[in-house]
């Protein structure tokens, strides 16, 4: 446990009040100043030390404690943090808890500290242990910058927000790995384990299994199966089990959907500093846990069926769950870009989505990012802060129609982002990595091939609702029929056998359910995506007691 107070009064007191409870089982570890506290946290680090829980005051010369915990969640993400503030402080803790995602502020004083400060600090070692604290290098992924099966585990870890360590195959530490696991070229990427357990280019399901992430189910019956875990899937998680429900969400790739890439969410309730979609995620999946929901990843559904009463879901190994109710929130994805070139560099310089871990290899070059709406536009910030230059390629006239007015504002103040309208690129160039691209200008009425080495797309949104083919009602761009979307003069869907009208997130078969941006005729926002997953699991409870 780590307290800094510039108050040596103070900073005496804390301590001694957190040794006389935890003492036994915990360092205690305490400085004067945010400085002082940093270098304590580098020396920890690199002796493999482990950091629970951190206790910072504001009010502290030259850096505060908001300034202090942010550079401390860089050394130890996993630790759990509080803010020592006075009364006139609490716009302080209010700005910290969105600023660096601090779990409690303490208002001094505290005593008597059975009844103000143990409770807090107990419900952040309680969180802290649930959560598991993984240093960095735990998972070791040694590959090839400009290779595709790479970067798609790098992308599945940190999208999954498992921390791993990233050795090149060509540089010394990687080659030595290589070596220690007696492995060649064919074996990259390679994953090694914290015990030591090397995965010769590993399937992301293999590397879900050793790292912890739950790919099995612990029944094969349930009050509810969600399919998707995005903002929507999350929240219905939340909602179902804190309700009582036996629940599972299902999730082939990564919790968090689309908005888990997103590099900042600005205008999400309750945010007013905004918050990173990996923020945002890791909240909503802690939140589904404590209520006992469980979470699945990279289990793939391919198909839902009826059986009498149950509702049936079939996974792509053969493998089946079963539940009263269902609830589809498999969102949408990026559709495409259909153009000479562009799948051959997926992977290796072509991207779908912000790809955050990408950032840093932007570094001093030129991005490209195909698209007009929010998500594009806040991949244009993120990326400007490693690029030299950030070039938004849009194929409508402005971004008005398809962009918040908030970003628009925000990219035109920043220098070296550009705006295209009516432009779209026509062909990918490179020799085993994106090197060119080609680039039509509509309004010009020219073609131009330029150096670009990262391009980005985020265009369209397809639903990828194939595997619901003769199960549900789709309209033709394949989004998920409910409620009175069904009603075609009045009249049910066919083979509806029910007594009632379909409920409003109903799909046409009864007891299964759509929510957020796989529903047709929704609104694609992370505000309603989750109030759509609250109100589903609602009709999910009126389901079950009417049928």
């Amino acid at each position: 446990m780590l307290t800094v107070d510039d108050d040596q009064a103070v900073s005496r007191a804390v301590a001694r009040d957190l040794r006389r409870r935890y003492g036994q089982d915990y360092q205690v570890v305490r400085a004067s100043a945010g400085a002082d506290a940093l270098d304590a946290l580098r020396e920890l680090k690199l002796r493999g030390g482990r950091v629970a829980v951190m206790l910072a005051d504001y009010r502290m010369p030259q850096m505060n404690g908001v300034e202090f915990l942010e550079q401390a969640m860089d050394l130890f993400p996993h630790a759990r943090r509080a803010l020592l503030t006075a009364y006139a402080d609490t716009d302080a803790a209010i700005q910290a808890i969105n600023v660096v995602d601090v779990d409690h502020y303490l208002l001094k004083p505290w005593d008597p500290p059975e009844e103000k400060l143990y409770p807090v600090v107990d419900a952040m070692l309680e969180s802290w242990q649930a959560a598991g604290d993984r240093d960095v290098d735990e998972v070791k992924v040694v590959g090839h910058r400009w290779s595709a099966p790479s970067y798609k585990i790098r992308d599945f870890l940190a999208r999954n927000l498992v921390p791993y360590r990233w050795f090149a195959a060509d540089e010394p530490e990687g080659r030595r790995l290589l070596d220690a696991a007696g492995a060649g070229p064919e074996a990259i990427p390679l994953v090694v384990t914290p015990d030591g357990q090397a995965l010769a280019a590993p399937t992301s399901a293999e590397v879900a299994g050793v790292v912890g992430l739950s790919t099995a189910p612990v029944r094969d019956f349930y009050d509810l199966v969600i399919i998707g875990g995005g903002p929507a899937g999350l929240g219905a998680a939340v909602y179902g089990a804190s309700e009582g429900l036996r629940t599972v969400l299902v999730e082939r790739r990564a919790i968090g959907g689309q908005a888990g890439q997103s590099s900042r969410i600005e205008n999400y309730l309750g945010f007013p500093d905004g918050v990173s979609g990996a923020q945002l995620t890791e909240r909503a999946r802690r939140q589904a846990g404590k209520f006992e929901a469980e979470v699945l990843t990279t289990r793939d559904v391919v198909a839902l069926e009826t059986r009498g009463p149950a509702r049936v879901v079939r996974f792509n190994d053969g493998g089946e769950l079963s539940a009263h109710s269902v609830i589809i929130a498999t969102g949408v994805s990026y559709r495409p870009l259909v153009a000479p070139g562009v799948t051959k560099l997926t992977g290796c310089g072509v991207y779908y989505g912000s790809a955050a871990t990408e950032g840093p290899a932007c570094a001093g070059t030129d991005v490209y990012i195909v698209g007009g709406a929010n998500s594009a536009g806040q991949a244009a910030l993120f990326f400007s802060r490693y690029a030299r230059s950030v070039t938004l390629l849009v194929r409508g006239d402005s971004l008005e129609r398809s962009m918040s007015y908030y970003l628009i504002q925000q990219l035109a103040a920043v220098e070296n982002i550009v705006v295209r309208t009516r432009c779209s690129v026509v062909e990918a160039h490179g020799d085993g990595h994106l090197e060119t691209i080609t680039v039509r200008d509509s309004k010009e009425g020219t073609t131009s091939t330029l150096p670009c080495g990262h391009l980005f797309v985020f265009i369209g949104a397809e639903p990828h609702t194939e595997w619901l083919d003769g199960a549900v009602c789709r309209d033709s761009r394949g989004f998920v029929r409910t409620g009175p979307d069904l009603l075609v003069d009045g009249q049910r869907p066919p083979g509806w056998d029910r007594d009632r009208d379909p409920f409003y997130l109903e799909s046409s078969v009864p007891g299964v359910f759509a929510a957020g941006d796989v529903r047709a005729n929704s609104v694609k926002r992370v505000a309603s995506a989750v109030g759509e997953g609250a109100m589903a699991v609602t009709l999910v409870h009126k389901y079950l007691e009417t049928g």
